[in-house]
């Protein structure tokens, strides 16, 4: 690509199919939205049937949206969605590891029950997931992976020690897919949100103690809506990204810069 051939349909994703898991709400449903708003039809994995306010968020952007209730825990679900998703549509252009999970309790007080409950959603189906998917991705000679990450992919956080080494195996299987990937023109890349208004950061955002902590340490002064991840995952699904493979991309208002 010369300087003269780029524009801003490198960013367009018309004629693109997005799986979303976990896309009907919070970061997820920001996810979605955004790729629908750039072109793509949508496949959303939920683990409710509560979906009608997604519905509604693609279909008034004029793309198509589909949507499957599947427990990402069961071995039989991962082939469903990647199989039932080239029935919908054809083919799988993008995947967005979006599902996850998170329980809090101190370390010597964690249960073996959620330790495992945990690391089957954010680590486990995440690495099954892609590997499904970049079967069907090889044979079309192209693909991109979105796996999200954390803060916690770069630290260790405290009372969340599965979360933390999820979201460290997250960032891990992002650069081994990278590697082996990469040749059959698939990028494989994560998105790693600082502190974002979702319900899994609700019960921190309550503890006036902790939320001001958290707050006095992002040069930004602000916790992040779920607006604020749009931008970067259409850059990540779409041909801006075509060179880039294997990277963790923290979109956290500098905290990881303090």
């Amino acid at each position: 690509m010369s300087l003269h051939d780029f524009s801003l349909d490198y960013f367009n994703l018309d004629g693109k199919t997005a799986i979303v898991t976990g896309g009907n709400t919070g970061l997820g449903q920001g996810y979605a939205a955004a790729l629908a708003k750039a072109g793509a039809d949508l496949f959303i994995v939920t683990h409710n049937d509560d979906w009608e306010e997604t519905r509604a968020l693609i279909e008034e952007t004029g793309r198509k949206v589909h949507f499957l209730q599947a427990d990402l825990t069961a071995n039989e679900n991962i082939k469903r969605i990647a199989d039932e998703c080239v029935s919908v549509y054809g083919k799988i252009d993008i995947l967005v590891n979006n599902a996850g999970t998170i329980r809090r309790a101190p370390l010597l007080e964690y249960k073996e029950e959620d330790w495992n409950a945990v690391m089957d959603i954010n680590l486990n189906a995440v690495y099954f997931l892609s590997q499904e998917v970049a079967k069907v991705m090889v044979n079309q000679g192209f693909g991109k992976i979105i796996n999200i990450g954390s803060m916690l992919s770069f630290q260790g956080g405290k009372f969340i020690p599965p979360y933390t080494a999820s979201k460290h195996g997250v960032a891990g299987l992002t650069k081994a897919f990278a590697n082996e990937l990469g040749i059959h023109n698939i990028q494989t890349n994560a998105i790693a949100p600082g502190y974002i208004e979702t319900a899994n950061t609700a019960p921190i955002r309550a503890d006036q103690q902790r939320n001001q902590e958290i707050l006095s340490r992002i040069p930004a002064g602000r916790w992040a809506s779920p607006s604020d991840l749009m931008g970067v995952v259409v850059f990540l699904a779409s041909r801006a990204s075509d060179y880039m493979n294997g990277h963790i991309l923290a979109v956290d208002g500098g905290w990881l810069a303090r």
